[in-house]
């Protein structure tokens, strides 16, 4: 009776714990563009200097530069991806209002804010009247791609070390402004204003002045950043409404609520007992996968809900396979414990080989893949770790909980008939 009693509690107080939270996790989950609507922009990549050229490197660079200022822009998660040898497309899920002037507006914001490249300017006060950084001394272009780096000093501190193409105007401009200011701009925005403490004629400078390595780290990553030798201008604009979206997320979510209806008859009148269990399981599983999303600040997209019914799929299959083992060691002459404990150790390596396999491919697409492809695969990859433990170790602790109770100790109960049941 304490066992039952124990398997009783443990839905109760699960299916409540999921009653008052699943709220807050709906209103918490964000919509992708094709949910909420947005701004899709294609920029077309040109060299800043004439002669240059627009190399992969230098794009992927870019690419990771737009993507990065429009995750400080608080939007919603940004797709960005390189097309062919020049161009990269920007989609950002943003609210476009209901009305067009409000959705204009909110599409001009979105532009304003891209369409700008990083502009790095290295200043100083020299011949300033009023004592501000007015005069540019050198541009983010004039120093190498990627040679900022983080290093440490004599005294342990945090230091960044970058390196320009032309020796000469480095040393020239370091010569004018020995122990004078140096100030770094992005954007128009003072960075940093370190001091130039001597001559520099190898190339190279060290700044200092970081409190600690992520400081430095910040300022390193700003200069790589402004160095890169690329312009973007606007092939042309978009605004993305979600009227589709909206309805194929609605026939989605209705598809996939009368699967799953479908799918938990299917298991209790197939499985009976195990199927009860399994039907607890599932849903614990849905809400689960749900607040793994919920905690990862992940934005949900019409392939991460085609992923997410998928895992319920294989979390489907995990318990179909734990009852089908079972239902052959009670045919085989065991007892119901004995059934179980071999069912599931058999079971076990089954599911498990078979989640191995689909987490090794879906990690090669995470790492392989771009946008939607990412978005399907980290769904996946997170719908199996949540299966493991809902569909295979927790049906298995409530099935032993009811069998240990003494109640549900009958064949018919695990759906095999008696007759089927062959003698040891």
């Amino acid at each position: 009776m304490k066992r039952l009693l124990a398997f009783v509690l443990i839905v109760v107080i699960g299916f409540a714990v999921m009653g008052v939270f699943t709220p807050k996790l709906l209103d918490g989950t964000k919509l992708g563009l094709d949910l909420k609507g947005g701004v899709e922009i294609l920029y077309e990549a040109h060299p800043i200097t004439a002669g240059g050229t627009v190399t992969k490197e230098s794009l992927n660079k870019t690419a990771m530069s737009l993507e990065d200022r429009a995750n400080k822009s608080k939007v919603a998660e940004p797709e960005v991806t390189t097309e062919g040898k020049n161009r990269i497309r920007l989609k950002i899920a943003v609210s476009t209002g209901k009305t067009d002037k409000e959705r204009d507006e909110a599409v001009q914001k979105i532009r304003d804010l891209m369409k700008r490249p990083a502009e790095l300017q290295f200043r100083s006060a020299d011949g300033c009247k009023d004592g501000s950084y007015c005069k540019v001394e050198m541009y983010g272009n004039e120093f190498k791609e990627g040679a900022a780096k983080v290093e440490y000093g004599s005294l342990n501190e945090p230091i960044v070390r970058i390196e320009v193409k032309e020796k000469s105007k480095l040393t020239e401009v370091s010569t004018r402004l020995v122990n004078k200011n140096l100030a770094i701009y992005l954007d128009d925005k003072e960075i940093s204003a370190p001091v130039v403490q001597g001559v520099l004629d190898q190339g190279t400078a060290v700044i200092t002045g970081q409190g600690t390595r992520e400081e430095a780290q910040n300022l390193a990553d700003i200069i790589n950043l402004g160095a890169l030798p690329l312009k973007l201008t606007e092939k042309y604009t978009q605004s993305v409404g979600a009227t589709l979206g909206k309805q194929s997320l609605h026939d989605t979510l209705f598809a996939g609520g009368l699967a799953s209806v479908l799918i938990l008859l299917f298991m209790l009148v197939l499985y009976r007992v195990p199927g009860i269990v399994a039907s607890i399981c599932l849903i614990t599983f849905t809400w689960l996968l749900l607040g793994v999303f919920y905690l990862m600040g992940a934005t949900l997209t019409l392939p991460g809900i085609a992923a997410f019914v998928l895992g319920i799929g294989i979390a489907v299959d995990s318990n179909i396979i734990t009852a089908e083992r079972i239902k052959d060691e009670l045919r085989h002459g065991k007892t119901i414990a004995s059934s179980l404990r071999a069912g599931a150790k058999n079971s076990f390596r089954t599911i498990i080989d078979a989640h191995i396999t689909t987490i090794i491919a879906m990690t090669v697409l995470y790492f392989m893949g771009h946008g939607i492809v990412k978005s399907f695969a980290i769904v996946m990859i997170a719908s199996i770790i949540v299966n493991i433990a809902t569909n295979v170790f927790l049906p298995r602790y409530l099935l032993s909980l009811l069998i240990k109770s003494g109640y549900i100790n009958k064949p018919s109960y695990y759906s095999v008939k008696e007759s089927d049941i062959s003698a040891l």
